[in-house]
Formats: C-alpha cells, structure tokens, sequence
C-alpha cells in the first residue's frame, strides 16, 4: 500500500492544492506555546519534547492500529494519504523562488536581494554569494518538504514522517532554546541518512564523478550538515559552479532533482517487485 500511497502523493502534488488546506499547525503552535509558558512544564524540556512529539505519535499509532484489521486495512489509505500530505514542506520552493526569479531577470538586483531576505530567508553581500544560497535554498526545500518525508514514508510508514515533520516545526517555532536544540538534535539523526540517499541519487542522475567527490568523505561524517552536504551535491551533480551562472542553473537543479526523485520511486518499485 505504501507504493499507492506515493504515487496518490504524487497525483494530488500535480493536480490540487489539497496540501494547502491540510497543512494548518495553528494548533500546534499554540499547544506548544501553552506548553512552553506553563509553570509546571516550563522548566523542563525533555517533558515538552515527550508531550509535543510523544503523545500525538502515540495517538496516531493506536488510530492506525485500531483502522488496521477494517476492510482488509483499505480504511487505512486515505489516513495514510492525509498524513504523509501533513508532512510535506510548507512550502513550494518553484512558488517561493517566483518574485526572486522575476527580479533577478529585470536586472533590479537590490529588489532581488530584498525578495531572497524576506522569501527565502538567505542573504548575501554579492551576486555570486546570493545565487548560491538561493541554489542552496532550492536543494535543502526540495529535500527536507518532499524527500526525507518520502524516505521515512517507504522505510517505516506514516508515523516517521510525521515525527520528521513535527521536529522540524519544533526546531523553526520552539521558544525554549533547551526544547529547540533536542528538536534539532533529533532531526540530524532522521536526516543522517535520507540526505546522503539523496546526494547519491542527485549523483547518479548528473554528474557522478564530482558529486562523488563531495559526498564520499562525508559519507560516515555523522556531525556533518545535512543542508550543506545536500546543496553542496547538487551544484557539483548538476556542473553548477558555486554563485556562477544565472536563473538557468535553477531550473537545471530542478530538472536534476526530479531526475533523482524518478531514482527513488523506480527503486521503491523495484523493491516492492523482488520482495
């Protein structure tokens, strides 16, 4: 089932907007604020981290076990569907990158630096140096909204995916700084392997040479950044010169990352075939 589940993923991606609508963590945000300020909890963020990631996994757990032996699991698929949609990015980097891009041609590249500030949230003190943050940008919201969320999906099911998720918005809404560095601590472990996956596949579908030349010695480097060790795969896969070129090295990143996102889901096929 899990294989249907991605490709409706893939279906409901390119045919509406449901992502959209099901992605409203207002809620979390103000349990977590009410969390963060209580006075029997706001002392101790281990216990925050167990109410705020704990219990929710737990609920979905039993949900899921208790639909399981319905209608031959069938009653699973929508949940399924409905969650790993929850646990993609919050945003789309193509849509995100659309004002930048618009700038960047227009030749206005103060307007362009001030739309890469407020959109993307990188900055940069010259055009080269913007360019390769916003390629770096691309990379790391392609990996962390859709392929780490895809991997975990394949590998263990829904509740990975989520857990991926709810870290992720601990790390970027979290007030404590105790709470905020578990959150990120843990998301390196969920990364860890998804990310040199990807750098991997982004290697196989361009140039494989370089990109293996950036990922082979941080290959078992645990402490290493994922978001570096991603962008930094990309650009040499993709024969993208750091901060050279223009707006046609996007669209050559993006065009490399749907090349390895079809690595992906041939070897999930493939998996499921001989297994």
């Amino acid at each position: 089932m899990n294989f249907l589940v991605l490709l409706l993923i893939l279906a409901l991606e390119k045919l509406c907007r449901w992502r959209v609508h099901l992605q409203r963590d207002g809620l979390f945000r103000r349990i977590l604020g009410r969390l963060e300020h209580s006075a029997r909890f706001k002392e101790q963020p281990a216990v925050q981290l167990l109410l705020v990631l704990g219990l929710p996994l737990a609920l979905l757990g039993l949900l899921l076990w208790s639909l399981a032996p319905l209608a031959y699991g069938w009653l699973l698929l929508p949940l399924h569907v409905g969650l790993v949609l929850w646990s993609l990015g919050r945003s789309d980097p193509q849509h995100s990158l659309a004002p930048f891009r618009t700038r960047w041609q227009r030749g206005d590249t103060e307007a362009a630096y001030l739309e890469a500030q407020r959109d993307l949230g990188v900055q940069a003190e010259d055009a080269p140096g913007l360019l390769r943050q916003v390629q770096g940008f691309l990379l790391w919201q392609a990996y962390e909204g859709f392929f780490a969320v895809i991997f975990w999906y394949a590998l263990a099911g829904p509740l990975p995916a989520v857990a991926y998720r709810l870290l992720a918005l601990l790390g970027e809404h979290a007030a404590g700084a105790e709470l905020r560095r578990y959150a990120v601590r843990l998301r390196h472990v969920l990364d860890w392997l998804p990310a040199r996956l990807l750098a991997l596949s982004l290697a196989l579908a361009g140039n494989f040479v370089s990109a293996n030349r950036v990922l082979w010695p941080r290959l078992l480097d645990f402490p290493a950044s994922a978001a570096q060790l991603v962008a930094d795969a990309g650009r040499a896969a993709g024969d993208t010169p750091a901060g050279e070129g223009g707006l046609e090295t996007l669209d050559e990143l993006w065009s490399l990352l749907q090349r390895a996102g079809l690595i992906w889901y041939s070897a999930l096929a493939l998996g499921i075939l001989l297994l």
